[in-house]
């Protein structure tokens, strides 16, 4: 069974800088701590716990030392609160999520009502929608469009892992509606690559292992895009997952990860796959 490996797979440049500002932190300082997961895997966040890296839910949990900002990005606000409690702050908000936090402030700063392209709950949706100002809306498909929109003009922000073809979905939509929305594509581009490559993959092969946390966006949207062009695709996070039934007759296999996996990871994955 031949295995491939997608041209662009795996940790992106601001998990990549998350994770050494932390590490860079733990050697300068006693006590770190990452306000939430700092990134959406969770062999990597269990490693940092085993090094004394900790990981608390609030700023009033971090009694003292360090306070990482996690690559999604948090609230403005919350920084404030951090350094009234005289935290010492780490700030490793992914520059493109910043990039998506300064266009919704520019958006809201205008006049518009901003529309944020992503999923409910998610702490960067969350940190962005903190910028985007009370008129803001989080939408993921169409269909969560509220009936009535807001009053002026709408302008559009959206999550750096999002799909371009939600994006194009909902610009879709609000133009049948009548609206003319002022489009910021912060979709980012290490994730663009991330898909193309995954799907331009998944139609060369007879099935698709995507590698990640379960918990991490993008790497389930890269296993959404797999999965449509080749229904044999398995989204796991370790090697010790991977069934040898999946690959009965399979003669190429392809391998992807998401933004948040180490190249650790996806080297045992594909390690594994070849002793099939």
């Amino acid at each position: 069974m031949q295995v491939k490996l997608a041209h662009y797979a795996g940790a992106c440049y601001g998990v990549e800088r998350a994770l050494s500002l932390t590490v860079e932190a733990a050697t300068q300082y006693e006590k770190v701590h990452t306000l939430g997961p700092l990134i959406h895997n969770p062999q990597v966040v269990s490693e940092l716990a085993a090094s004394g890296i900790c990981e608390v839910d609030s700023v009033e949990q971090a009694e003292d030392g360090v306070l990482v900002i996690r690559s999604h990005g948090v609230a403005p606000q919350v920084i404030g609160q951090a350094q009234e409690r005289n935290l010492t702050v780490v700030d490793a908000t992914c520059p493109y999520v910043k990039k998506a936090q300064k266009a919704a402030t520019e958006l809201r700063e205008q006049g518009y009502a901003v529309v944020i392209v992503g999923e409910k709950g998610h702490p960067e949706v969350e940190a962005i929608d903190a910028y985007a100002g009370s008129q803001s809306l989080v939408v993921q498909d169409p269909a969560d469009l509220p009936a009535q929109l807001p009053d002026g003009p709408l302008g559009i922000v959206v999550q750096t892992t999002q799909n371009a073809a939600h994006l194009e979905a909902i610009v879709s939509a609000l133009k049948q509606r009548g609206a003319d929305p002022l489009v910021k594509n912060t979709i980012c581009f290490a994730t663009t690559q991330r898909q193309e490559s995954a799907e331009l993959l998944a139609h060369a092969v007879d099935a698709m292992v995507v590698v990640g946390g379960r918990n991490s966006g993008n790497t389930t949207r890269l296993a959404q895009i797999c999965e449509q062009v080749c229904k044999n695709t398995h989204h796991i996070e370790r090697p010790e997952e991977l069934d040898p039934a999946w690959f009965t007759g399979v003669l190429r296999v392809g391998v992807t990860a998401g933004a948040s996996t180490p190249p650790e990871q996806i080297t045992a994955v594909v390690t594994a796959l070849q002793q099939l």
